[in-house]
């Protein structure tokens, strides 16, 4: 699965930005997925995936083991995200529980 999404991503530049400072790496169901998840990095240091974007911080790794059963979760993640002053606090964040706890408010 983790090599399939380095592949995508030579092949295809880095798709899953979703946000300035916020991306989403995936692959498709069939190519290891071994169950439906997701998960949370905030990195110490941004990551540059393009020269035009401004450095990645919060990496949210998503697995989908079908084409459908992930569809709910992204909806409410977009929700999340288009909320600028949430998205701010998430990339401000400095900690596991300081995420936890803005996810949990909003």
């Amino acid at each position: 699965y983790i090599q399939a999404i380095k592949d995508s991503t030579i092949s295809n530049g880095p798709y899953y930005i979703l946000a300035p400072g916020v991306a989403m790496p995936h692959a498709r169901p069939e190519c290891g997925a071994l169950k439906t998840g997701m998960s949370l990095t905030l990195l110490r240091q941004d990551v540059q995936f393009t020269d035009e974007d401004d450095g990645i911080k919060l990496l949210i790794g998503l697995s989908a083991a079908d084409s459908d059963s992930h569809i709910g979760a992204i909806q409410a993640l977009s929700e999340l995200l288009c909320e600028e002053d949430v998205l701010a606090a998430l990339l401000a964040a400095k900690s596991e529980k300081e995420l936890a706890d803005i996810i949990a408010r909003a």
